[in-house]
């Protein structure tokens, strides 16, 4: 998995995306590529501010090809002090993301799938992705990993800002990592100054934190995406 800048210092869809997904007609024709994206702490359903400036790279730089986009359906809440119920909120998150790669790649198993999420989104997609289980939770309570035939559908997995350290405590997780089948295609994007994935000593301010969506970084995740589609894909089914 690259980490840049660490220490350097059928669904609900996202507003203005393609209708995706899952296909249940030939009117809704497969997307040659298929987003899901985790909103950060507190943004409205959706993709969120990074979310959306990631989308719209990548339909720039994958142009002519079709991008269809699906926002994690889950929480997104602040309530850190409440333990087990805040960490199910996250569990919420992993759910509905596994299901809805499963669905969508039994449908339209030629789309390549992007994972991503910023903040307490990352730490959804990096757990749908690796099965960890925050540990104060009963053994069942999240979705398994994703099944190994799902692998090769994902072309990458993008993640902004993910908490680490002191800011990592809060979801009682193990270190917050995408699983080591998707390490290969995975980008987990630190800015510089951003204490919330570095895990040093909290700063001040949390203006970098707050900057994905504008610093470059999510023009970068989108290169970085369709590097990866490049890469081959499973075979025809």
């Amino acid at each position: 998995m690259r980490r840049i800048g660490r220490l350097a210092a059928a669904s609900v869809l996202a507003a203005a995306a393609l209708p995706i997904m899952v296909p249940t007609a030939v009117s809704q024709p497969c997307p040659d590529i298929g987003v899901v994206f985790a909103r950060g702490t507190s943004e409205p359903p959706g993709v969120g501010s990074v979310g959306q400036r990631f989308v719209e790279a990548l339909r720039a730089q994958a142009f002519p090809r079709t991008v269809g986009v699906h926002g994690v359906n889950y929480p997104a809440s602040n309530n850190f002090a409440d333990g087990p119920a805040f960490q199910m909120n996250v569990v919420e998150g992993v759910r509905d993301e596994s299901a809805h790669i499963q669905g969508v790649t039994s449908v339209c198993p030629n789309t390549r799938m992007v994972l991503g999420g910023y903040s307490q989104g990352a730490v959804v997609t990096a757990l749908a992705t690796s099965g960890v289980v925050p540990a104060a939770l009963a053994p069942g309570a999240a979705p398994p990993p994703l099944p190994a035939d799902v692998i090769d559908n994902v072309a990458a997995v993008v993640l902004f800002g993910t908490p680490a350290g002191w800011s990592a405590e809060k979801y009682g997780a193990a270190p917050i990592d995408v699983g080591t089948a998707y390490a290969a295609k995975a980008l987990e994007l630190c800015a510089p100054g951003d204490t919330v994935c570095s895990g040093a000593a909290p700063s001040g301010t949390s203006a970098p934190h707050q900057q994905y969506g504008v610093n470059g970084m999510a023009d970068q995740a989108a290169t970085f995406t369709v590097s990866r589609l490049a890469a081959p894909a499973p075979p025809p089914v």
